[in-house]
């Protein structure tokens, strides 16, 4: 992950008005003085999957952070994701909440020897 970073818990649970959500991965970083919650989907990115991450940043925002520590930040990490779905679910000057894809198959050697001499 970096520098920094301290692993708090896997599926973390949270639960209010009797239903329960589960955070994938809480870390805190150190160095940010910020916690780090993790989204993993599988498949493509949907609006609801990024309205969730809101939730869960909101929430630790709101009961967990102490006053001297920055806001929450919040990634969901997913195999496909569109620019557009990103840009108008999320608030224009968001700051907290990232998309990203992830690769299931590392690249070829090749690749690799192609990408860092580029």
């Amino acid at each position: 992950m970096g520098q920094g970073f301290a692993f708090i818990a896997r599926q973390k649970r949270i639960t209010f008005d009797d239903k329960h959500f589960r955070i994938d991965l809480v870390f805190y970083n150190r160095i940010l003085k910020s916690f780090v919650l993790i989204d993993l989907k599988i498949g493509e990115l949907k609006h609801q999957d990024l309205g969730q991450m809101q939730m869960y940043v909101n929430y630790y925002d709101r009961k967990m952070r102490l006053e001297d520590e920055n806001k929450t930040i919040g990634i969901v990490l997913c195999q496909n994701k569109s620019d557009l779905v990103v840009e108008y679910t999320l608030p224009e000057a968001n700051e907290q909440i990232f998309a990203s894809k992830y690769k299931t198959v590392l690249p070829s050697k090749e690749d690799l020897i192609k990408l860092i001499s580029d």
